[in-house]
């Protein structure tokens, strides 16, 4: 059975009745309705009911039947009318606009009597509301509407709209309550089951502000968050306090329209609920070869166990095999932006503390990003590929922050620029080979590429085909070691992966993990942003001042590196550390303070930012941030950590291959 009081439950009824199911009837408040939908009603033989409505359900655990009434109007019952059997009562009782974000942006509603419903009156913000969410239900108000305001805005007084041949809808009546009849067993709220006579008793408990009638009766505050309810509630509170509609008001529309599932609350430690898992094109491989999944924003191997081995024996086999022979790493998620425009160069010079202009397409700079306090926020390798082109690596937890941190200045300070940015991290998978025999493991490789160590130098960049497949080539290393990280169209990624791994295997090649990385960039003495450095880092802190002082231009942070506190010397510097006793762990995160046997409480000289047992020195080292450390070198310092002290000396960060003669091979 299907109750109204509005044309729109007459599709509900044809509709059914068109896939086969059985209308006991349709019920109709109105006396009289006539027009095209009741027409075709008629037309298929549906039992219509006219100037009726239900007076009561018949059944205990379910629908059975339905009393029927006489509406003598405004919910006012007649005579009784005929009992009709049916299983299922479908309701009807009109539609509201939706006007959450209208609300949200300062617009205020008054109550519409010819329409049944709210709709806006004015708004704070520059916002013109059109269509269903004015009030206009029908397609042809909703066209007519959206042509007037269109023409406003284009100042076409003569536009109009077309005629659609929608049947025209007859008027609706509003029915908010049945009067004569218990008010607890008329439903508003069907989650939270708030009657009538819910809000009889919030009216003589004298809660005249509808947010209190809201909370006293939970009206509302379910799973719909009120969207079938409170019209209804806010009529009826009108009703019994003698007040209009528009008097009464609406509860605050507060975000977010839609509800938050129990996964989001829960967090990212509750099954796929949080956020979506980012996997590399070769992820099922690294499962399937010993790979310690993490999640690092990607899922990515932290290392690859082999029968009989440990953690740290997995690191120390993947470090010694990148150090003498050649290893292989998913550089996949390394964030990847596309900068392309006239002023591109421009653009990246004032993004970067180093110089962007100078770079020559086909080469690769290394660089470092500040925000306007001029802390750094991140490193990369950006490389030149044509005049107005550049491909810009963040790091890999940073890609969409470094991207929507570029997008804000275009949009907000430079609009002058002619620069677009693309975020193509996720299109290009990435295979990264690493160590004195990296060159010949390459040019085992189907390629055009010449991968010679005179035709392309470290620092450089080259584009081509490998294996028949559009390839990007970069020289950068973080290892260290002679580096070539090739990029591929993502879906190619796990067969590019495959064939190294084929062709590499006369060399021993072997897969490396992030922990590996980690221990060999912590050997070669690379920064990692956001580890190696804080909240209060500048370049300057990093040993940056000679390229920064031959900079002319100005850039991000430039005049906050100007401030004399920023120059401080005794400010905490990045640096080296060993371990007096090479055997002897260094502590991570533990502090720098004066003798072995300091008295509590005693002041922090800076602290250790990443340790390693070092596999290839065979001795414990590590980075850190320590107070006027380039002047301290070679000095012997006490790391302490949950009450005990280790001894090291301050070095330079770079522990292996300080003139960097492997990078070239």
């Amino acid at each position: 059975m299907v109750v109204t009081n509005n044309d729109s439950a007459y599709h509900t009824a044809l509709e059914l009745h068109a896939a086969g199911q059985t209308v006991a009837a349709i019920v109709d408040t109105r006396a009289s309705p006539n027009g095209p939908l009741q027409q075709a009603v008629i037309e298929k033989h549906l039992p219509l009911y006219c100037g009726y409505t239900v007076q009561t359900l018949i059944g205990r655990r379910a629908v059975r039947a339905v009393q029927l009434a006489e509406h003598l109007g405004d919910g006012h019952l007649g005579k009784t009318g005929p009992t009709l059997p049916c299983d299922v009562v479908a309701i009807s009782g009109g539609w509201n606009p939706t006007l959450h974000l209208y609300s949200q942006a300062g617009g205020s509603l008054t109550f519409d009597d010819a329409k049944a419903c709210f709709v806006p009156r004015q708004c704070a913000q520059a916002v013109t509301v059109v269509g269903a969410a004015n009030g206009d239900m029908t397609l042809q108000a909703c066209l007519d509407s959206g042509y007037r305001e269109g023409a406003a805005v284009v100042a076409v007084p003569r536009l109009t709209s077309e005629r659609c041949a929608e049947p025209v809808q007859q008027a609706m009546e509003p029915y908010w309550s049945t009067k004569g009849v218990a008010t607890h067993k008329q439903w508003l709220d069907f989650q939270y089951d708030v009657t009538v006579a819910d809000i009889e008793l919030a009216a003589r408990e004298n809660l005249l502000s509808i947010e209190h009638v809201k909370r006293y009766t939970t009206n509302g505050m379910s799973v719909d968050q009120g969207k079938t309810s409170n019209v209804n509630a806010l009529a009826v509170m009108a009703e019994l306090s003698g007040r209009s509609m528009p008097q009464v008001g609406t509860t605050k529309f507060r975000p977010p329209y839609q509800p938050v599932t129990l996964g989001t609350i829960a967090g990212r430690k509750i099954g796929e609920h949080y956020a979506p898992r980012q996997l590399m094109p070769a992820h099922a491989w690294h499962q399937a070869h010993g790979g310690q999944m993490q999640d690092y924003g990607w899922m990515r191997p932290d290392y690859y166990l082999r029968p009989g081995e440990d953690e740290q024996a997995a690191i120390r086999r993947e470090v010694l095999v990148v150090r003498k022979g050649v290893g292989m790493f998913d550089g996949s998620p390394l964030g990847k932006l596309e900068v392309k425009g006239p002023d591109a160069a421009i653009f990246l010079n004032r993004i970067y503390v180093n110089n962007a202009l100078t770079l020559k397409p086909g080469f690769a700079r290394y660089g470092l990003m500040c925000n306007e306090q001029g802390v750094v926020i991140d490193d990369g390798v950006f490389v030149r590929l044509a005049e107005d082109h550049f491909m810009v690596h963040t790091t890999s937890g940073g890609a969409v922050r470094i991207f929507q941190w570029m997008e804000e200045w275009l949009h907000c300070e430079w609009l002058d620029l002619e620069v677009a940015v693309n975020n193509v991290t996720t299109q290009w998978a990435n295979v990264t080979v690493s160590g004195p025999k990296a060159r010949q493991v390459v040019e085992q490789l189907d390629t055009d590429i010449d991968f010679s160590r005179e035709a392309f130098p470290h620092m450089q960049f080259r584009t081509g085909t490998i294996e028949g497949v559009p390839a990007r080539v970069l020289r950068a290393s973080f290892t260290g070691e002679v580096t070539y990280e090739i990029s591929v169209p993502a879906r190619y990624g796990l067969a590019l992966w495959e064939t190294i791994d084929e062709r590499g295997q006369a060399f021993a090649i072997t897969p490396y993990g992030v922990e590996s990385l980690m221990a060999l960039r912590t050997e070669k003495g690379y920064l990692h942003v956001g580890v190696d450095t804080d909240g209060t880092t500048n370049p300057l802190d990093l040993g940056w001042g000679v390229p920064i002082s031959k900079k002319v231009a100005d850039f991000i942070g430039c005049r906050s590196l100007q401030r004399p506190n920023d120059q401080r010397t005794d400010r905490l510097q990045f640096v080296g550390l060993t371990a007096v006793d090479p055997q002897q762990a260094l502590p991570l995160g533990g502090h720098i303070i004066d003798g072995a046997h300091p008295k509590m409480p005693t002041s922090s000289q800076g602290y250790v930012t990443s340790v390693c047992l070092s596999p290839t020195l065979n001795c414990s080292i590590g980075l850190g941030l320590v107070k006027n450390a380039r002047q301290r070198m070679n000095e012997k310092v006490y790391v302490y950590a949950r009450g005990k002290t280790v001894a090291a000396t301050l070095v330079s960060p770079t522990h292996f291959d300080g003139k960097g003669e492997r990078l070239n091979g």
